[in-house]
C-alpha cells in the first residue's frame, strides 16, 4: 500500500507489528522530570522484570516508581481491583505524599477490561491526590508513545486560561509577548539544561516560554486554553498535540523539531514567524556549530545508514544525517502522524534537494522479516535499530547502533548536535580501529 505525498515524498506501510521497545518504560524519564509525581505501572510480573532490568541501569537515586502486580485471582476477576489500587495508593502516599499518582496501564489492564479511568475518580477523592491514568500498552503503542499518552492525560489537568485566578491570570499576561496577549507552552519531556538552552534560545528572540508540559512539578502545570500557543519538541507527541488543539482549545505550532542544529533553527524560526518577529542571528548561530562538527563530517560523509524504526525520532534523525552528508536508504518508522510532522516531512524534503540526494523510502510498520532482508542487500554501513535485531545484523557484518540511545541522550538544540553524531560515529570509529588496529593493540587499549 502505498500513500503519495507529493510528487517526490511517498510513503509505504507493511502492516508489521511492532518490533519496538515497551512503552512502559517512558516511566524511567518521566518520574525524574516530575519531581514531584509517583508513577505505579499497573501489570504482570512481567512488566516488573522489564522495569527492573531495562531501567535499573539508569537509576541513581531511589525511584519513585512501583509495580501493582497482577496475580491470577486480579486476572480471573475473584479480587477487588479497587481495593487493592486504594490499598497501593494510600500506601504510596503515607511513604512518599506525592502530588501527584500517574496510574500506567498495560497490556494486561487492556486484555482483562480493567477500568483504571472508572475507578480513578472515586480513589482519588477517597484518597485526597489527584490520579492521573494513562495507557502505555505494548499492544497499541510504540517505544516512545508512552509518553505521548502521559503528557495528553495531563493535559486535561492543566488550569484553565479562562478559569485562572486572577493571580494567576496576571502572571500569564506578565510573561505574554505580543499585543494580543498570547502565550507560548512547549510539551514534551527533556532535561532540565535541554528545556533550559531551548527557552534562552526563544528568549534571545525577544520570545518567553509561559510553561512546558510536562512541568518539573505536577504543581506548575501551564495555564492552557484559548490564545495559548502550543509547539513540540518531540515527533512523537501526536495525541497530545491533538489534546492540546481539540480538548483545550490552544493553538499548534506546526514546526520541524529541535533535532540538529538545522531542525533547532527551522524551530526557532518558525516560533518567530507566527509571533511576528523576525528571527535575528540564527544563521551564524547555525554556522558557527556545523564549524564545531567538521571532524564528525568528515567521518560520516557519504557513509550510509538504514533506520529500522524503534523510537518515532527517525524522520528528524534522518533529515539531520542528510543534511550531516550521509546516504540514507530507508527510514522505517512504527507509526507516524503525517499531520503532526508535516512540516518536519517538508523539511526533510527540502533538505534532500538541497543536497542533491533522492528521498530515502518511509515504511511505516515495516514488516522485520522483508526489512531485515532490505538490509541484508543495501549492506548500509550503519543500521539504527531496537535492541533484538542488534547482535543478529553485528553477527552479519553489519554495524548498529541502538535506537534506544537516542532517545536517553541529550539531541535537542544547537548544543547537543555532537551528542547525536557522537552516537552515530562510535560504531564507525570502532570499525576503524578494528581495520587499523591488531588483536594486540587492541588489547592494550581496553
Amino acid at each position: 500500500m502505498s500513500i503519495k505525498i507529493s510528487e517526490t515524498l511517498t510513503f509505504e506501510c507493511e502492516t508489521g507489528n511492532y518490533h519496538t521497545f515497551c512503552p512502559i518504560s517512558c516511566v524511567a524519564w518521566l518520574y525524574q522530570k516530575i519531581e514531584d509525581s509517583f508513577f505505579l505501572v499497573v501489570g504482570t510480573k512481567t512488566c516488573g522484570y522489564f522495569l527492573q532490568n531495562a531501567l535499573g541501569v539508569m537509576i541513581f537515586a531511589e525511584p519513585r516508581y512501583a509495580m501493582a502486580e497482577l496475580e491470577e485471582g486480579d486476572i480471573s476477576a475473584q479480587l477487588n481491583d479497587y481495593q487493592e489500587l486504594k490499598r497501593l495508593c494510600v500506601q504510596i502516599k503515607k511513604a512518599r505524599n506525592p502530588s501527584v499518582i500517574i496510574w500506567i496501564g498495560t497490556c494486561t489492564t487492556e486484555i482483562i477490561k480493567m477500568d483504571l479511568e472508572g475507578m480513578a475518580p472515586k480513589l482519588e477523592s477517597d484518597v485526597g491526590i489527584p490520579i492521573v491514568v494513562a495507557r502505555a500498552n505494548g499492544l497499541d503503542y510504540a517505544f516512545t508513545q508512552g509518553e505521548d499518552t502521559v503528557l495528553a492525560a495531563m493535559a486535561h489537568r492543566c488550569p484553565d486560561r479562562e478559569l485562572a485566578p486572577a493571580k494567576e491570570s496576571q502572571e500569564i499576561e506578565n510573561k505574554s509577548i505580543s499585543k494580543n496577549k498570547i502565550s507560548l507552552v512547549l510539551f514534551g519531556s527533556l532535561p532540565s539544561t535541554v528545556a533550559s538552552q531551548l527557552g534562552l534560545e526563544l528568549k534571545r528572540q525577544s520570545i518567553n516560554v509561559s510553561g512546558w508540559l510536562p512541568a518539573q512539578r505536577y504543581t506548575d502545570l501551564p495555564i492552557l486554553g484559548d490564545g495559548v500557543y502550543v509547539c513540540g519538541v518531540n515527533p512523537f507527541l501526536s495525541r497530545t498535540a491533538t489534546t492540546l488543539m481539540r480538548r483545550r482549545k490552544c493553538k499548534l505550532i506546526g514546526a520541524p523539531f529541535p533535532i540538529g542544529p538545522d531542525g533547532t533553527r527551522a524551530w526557532i524560526e518558525k516560533i518567530c514567524s507566527v509571533f511576528g518577529i523576525q528571527a535575528q542571528g540564527l544563521g551564524e548561530r547555525e554556522q558557527q556549530v556545523w564549524n564545531n562538527l567538521k571532524n564528525y563530517l568528515d567521518l560520516v560523509r557519504g557513509k550510509s545508514v538504514f533506520f529500522m524504526g524503534d523510537n518515532l525520532l527517525e524522520i528528524s534523525s534522518a533529515r539531520f544525517l542528510i543534511r550531516c552528508g550521509m546516504i540514507v536508504y530507508e527510514i522505517g518508522i512504527p507509526y507516524m502522524d503525517k499531520r503532526y510532522q508535516a512540516a518536519e516531512l517538508a523539511f526533510l524534503r527540502t533538505t534532500c534537494n538541497g543536497m542533491c540526494v533522492p528521498m530515502p523510502r518511509i515504511v511505516e510498520k515495516p514488516d522485520n522479516y522483508s526489512q531485515i532482508q532490505r538490509v541484508r542487500e543495501l549492506r548500509p554501513d550503519l543500521a539504527i535499530t531496537g535492541m533484538a535485531h542488534a547482535n543478529p545484523l553485528e553477527a552479519r557484518g553489519i554495524s548498529t547502533k541502538w535506537s534506544v540511545e537516542f532517545t536517553f541522550a541529550q539531541i535537542h538544540g544547537f548544543a547537543n548536535a555532537k551528542d547525536i553524531l557522537e552516537l552515530v560515529t562510535r560504531p564507525l570509529r570502532r570499525n576503524n580501529n578494528l581495520g587499523n588496529s591488531n588483536w594486540t593493540d587492541l588489547v592494550k587499549e581496553t
